[in-house]
């Protein structure tokens, strides 16, 4: 059984949605310490031929607090600005009319807690492309929650049974191939491939929001494009370098 574990993203990249659809479990790793500057809270998207950042501001509270334990603002001018620049970005866009209005709602989940909000949006968007994973979050598993990186990712491995752990390939460096072997999981890099489509008429910006996606390709599209991926070995990340 295929498992992989990712924090909840904001409205993460096509690969994010590829490393859900090639896994049997996907964890949604919601009780690790939320950073600023990742991708919980924000993504890119397409604006006047560039990409451009949106961001949910995050209420301040203690850095240490995990991203469960911590909430969106509760002013909606934040999220008034998210739904005005993607108007803008993609009122043009072949599939706008079809996207926009689940975009619209996902926006105004009533829940700002952080994890919610963004397990919510992860499920419908699997639901609106087809994807049938079933999605876990970490802090409802009965695990140890003194481990840190890897035992921590290992720890829930065996927790749910995992015989594959699937990472996207920039994560490299945080794993080691022998330490999962001794658990008898087999250790897979996702790696995302530059699939192109048709932005409007301007030059080709990738890996951008999994809004792009949906705004310029039908669902059929979008399911093809699940599929534009390679699960490498170890040895085989080693090789491409």
């Amino acid at each position: 059984m295929r498992v992989a574990i990712m924090q909840p993203y904001f409205f993460p990249y096509i690969g994010y949605f590829q490393l859900i659809s090639a896994s049997n479990v996907f964890v949604l790793h919601d009780d690790v310490q939320y950073i600023t500057g990742g991708w919980v809270n924000r993504n890119r998207i397409l604006l006047n031929g560039e990409d451009r950042m949106i961001t949910f501001p995050v209420q301040k509270a203690a850095y240490a607090l995990p991203i469960n334990a911590r909430s969106y603002v509760s002013d909606n001018q934040g999220l008034k600005h998210i739904v005005n620049q993607v108007k803008q970005a993609y009122a043009k866009a072949p599939c706008y009319r079809q996207v926009f209005p689940l975009l619209e709602e996902l926006l105004t989940f009533s829940d700002r807690n952080v994890a919610r909000f963004n397990e919510n949006l992860v499920r419908r968007i699997c639901d609106f492309i087809g994807i049938r994973t079933s999605i876990i979050t970490s802090s409802c598993l009965d695990k140890d929650d003194s481990l840190s990186g890897q035992a921590r990712v290992l720890d829930i491995c065996r927790r749910v049974g995992a015989t594959d752990y699937a990472n996207p390939i920039g994560g490299t460096k945080l794993y080691d191939q022998e330490a999962f072997q001794s658990s008898g999981i087999t250790l897979r890099f996702l790696a995302a491939q530059d699939e192109r489509y048709r932005q409007h008429d301007d030059k080709w910006v990738p890996f951008l929001s999994i809004i792009d996606v949906l705004m310029f390709n039908s669902v059929q599209e979008v399911q093809r494009l699940l599929t534009r991926y390679r699960l490498l070995s170890q040895s085989e990340v080693d090789v491409q370098r």
